[in-house]
C-alpha cells in the first residue's frame, strides 16, 4: 500500500486515531507484564514519531510520557513508604514504623520494604503509565477540530466541552515551550523553579485570552441553538441514550473483567445499538450544518481496525496465557515475553504504513486555514483582527 502525503484531500479521520489508541490502552489494561507494556509504549511512540504533524497539539506526547513516568514514580514511592499488600520474604530495607491508632488497622507508615512488594508496585504503576501514554498518542495524532466536526449533532454541545478540555494540555505545553524559547533568546534562564514561576503568569494569561476568544467565536456562530422537538421524541431519545450508555459501560466492564466475558459482548452490542438510535433521534434538534464533512475511508478502517485487533487479541490471550500476561510477584520471577501476545501487539504498527505521511506543504495556505506554525494564514492586504479559534472556525452555522 503506497502511503500518500497528508493533504486536505487525503485526511485521516480523527476518530480512527482515537479508536486505535483506545485499542492499545485496552490491551495495556489486560496485562501487567512489563515487557508487553514496554512493547505497547514502543509501538505507540513509533507511530507518533512517523505520523504526527508539526501542529501545536502534536507536541503534547512528550508531556504525557513524562506524566506516565511521574505516575510510576509516585506508585513506587507510596509502596516504599506505605508498604504493599503483597507479602514478601526478601527484605530490602526496614524503615522506622510510625505507630497508628486502632481505627487505622491495615494502614502502616514505614516498616519492612520487600522486593516482592516493590515489584508488584512496578507492575501496577507500569500499567497505568502505559494507559496514559496511549491516550497521549491519540492527543498528538488526532486533530481536535476535525474530531469535533465528526460528532453527532446530539453530542455537539458536550463535544465542544470535551474538545476544549482535550486541547488544554497541548496548548499549555505549546505556550510553555514558546515562552522558554523567548527567555533563552533574551539570555535568561529557562530551567529551575524560579524560571517556572516566571513563565506561569504569561501561560495563565494566554489561557484566559484563548478562553475569551473561544467564547466570542461560539457566540458569534449562534452556539446552542436548538430546533423544536416533540416531548415524546425527547423522552424516547433520553431513554435510548441513557440506557445505551449504561449498556456500553456494563458491557465494557464485562469484557475488561476476568469473569464477564460471557455477557460482556452481547450487552455491549445492545448498548451500542440503543445509544446510536438515541443519538440519531437527538440529532434532529441540532440545526447546525457540516462544512466539508470528514470522510471515513479505507485507511481509517485500517488504522481503527489495527487498534481493535490488538485489544481483541490481548483479551483472547488472557485465556491461553494468563501467567505470561500477569507474572507473579511472589515468588520473585523474571517476566518473559510471550510470543503470540507480542506479535499481536505489533499489529498496532499498521498506522505507520496505512496512515497518510505528514509533510511540508501538505495543505495550501488560504485565508482562515492554519499555517504550519499554528496561526491562520491571511490574504495580502487583509486587515488584521482577532484570530478565529481553531475549534470553531470550521463550523459555520
Amino acid at each position: 500500500m503506497s502511503v500518500p502525503r497528508a493533504t486536505r484531500g487525503t485526511p485521516l479521520h480523527a476518530g480512527a486515531w482515537w479508536v486505535w489508541a483506545l485499542g492499545l490502552a485496552t490491551a495495556a489494561s489486560r496485562t501487567t507484564n512489563p515487557l508487553l507494556l514496554g512493547l505497547l509504549v514502543g509501538v505507540a511512540g513509533y507511530v507518533v514519531a512517523v505520523r504526527r504533524t508539526d501542529a501545536p497539539w502534536a507536541r503534547s506526547y512528550g508531556a504525557f510520557v513524562k506524566l506516565g513516568l511521574v505516575v510510576l514514580g509516585i506508585r513506587l514511592v507510596f509502596a516504599f513508604v506505605l508498604g504493599s499488600p503483597i507479602p514478601g520474604t526478601h527484605t530490602l530495607v526496614t524503615l522506622p514504623e510510625l505507630p497508628l491508632p486502632d481505627w487505622a488497622k491495615g494502614v502502616r507508615i514505614g516498616g519492612r520494604v520487600t522486593a516482592e512488594g516493590m515489584l508488584f508496585a512496578l507492575y501496577d504503576g507500569g500499567k497505568l503509565a502505559a494507559l496514559l501514554i496511549c491516550v497521549g498518542a491519540a492527543n498528538a495524532l488526532a486533530n481536535p477540530a476535525r474530531l469535533l466536526k465528526s460528532l453527532p449533532g446530539a453530542l455537539y454541545e458536550a463535544g465542544v466541552a470535551v474538545v476544549v478540555a482535550m486541547t488544554f494540555a497541548p496548548n499549555l505545553v505549546a505556550d510553555v515551550q514558546r515562552l522558554r524559547a523567548a527567555r533563552r533568546l533574551r539570555g535568561r534562564p529557562d530551567r529551575g523553579a524560579k524560571a517556572l514561576l516566571q513563565v506561569g503568569v504569561p501561560v495563565l494569561e494566554g489561557a484566559l485570552e484563548r478562553s475569551v476568544a473561544l467564547a466570542a467565536a461560539m457566540d458569534a456562530r449562534g452556539y446552542g441553538r436548538t430546533a423544536q422537538v416533540p416531548p415524546a421524541v425527547r423522552r424516547l431519545t433520553s431513554v435510548l441514550t441513557l440506557g445505551g450508555l449504561l449498556g456500553v459501560c456494563a458491557g465494557t466492564y464485562g469484557l475488561l473483567g476476568d469473569a464477564g466475558g460471557g455477557y460482556g459482548l452481547p450487552l455491549l452490542a445492545a448498548g451500542l445499538a440503543a445509544a446510536l438510535a438515541g443519538l440519531w433521534l437527538g440529532g434532529r434538534r441540532s440545526v447546525r450544518t457540516r462544512y466539508r464533512p470528514e470522510p471515513w475511508g479505507a485507511r481509517a478502517w485500517w488504522v481503527a481496525g489495527s487498534g481493535v485487533a490488538v485489544a481483541a487479541l490481548m483479551i483472547a490471550a488472557n485465556g491461553y496465557a494468563p501467567d505470561a500476561l500477569h507474572p507473579p510477584a511472589v515468588p520473585l520471577t523474571a517476566p518473559v515475553l510471550p510470543l503470540w501476545p507480542a506479535l499481536s501487539v505489533l499489529v498496532g504498527l499498521v498506522p505507520a504504513v496505512a496512515a497518510p505521511a505528514p509533510g511540508p506543504g501538505a495543505a495550501p495556505a488560504r485565508a482562515g486555514d492554519p499555517a504550519p506554525g499554528g496561526r491562520p494564514a491571511r490574504r495580502l492586504g487583509a486587515r488584521r483582527g482577532p484570530d478565529p479559534d481553531p475549534l470553531t472556525k470550521e463550523h459555520a452555522r
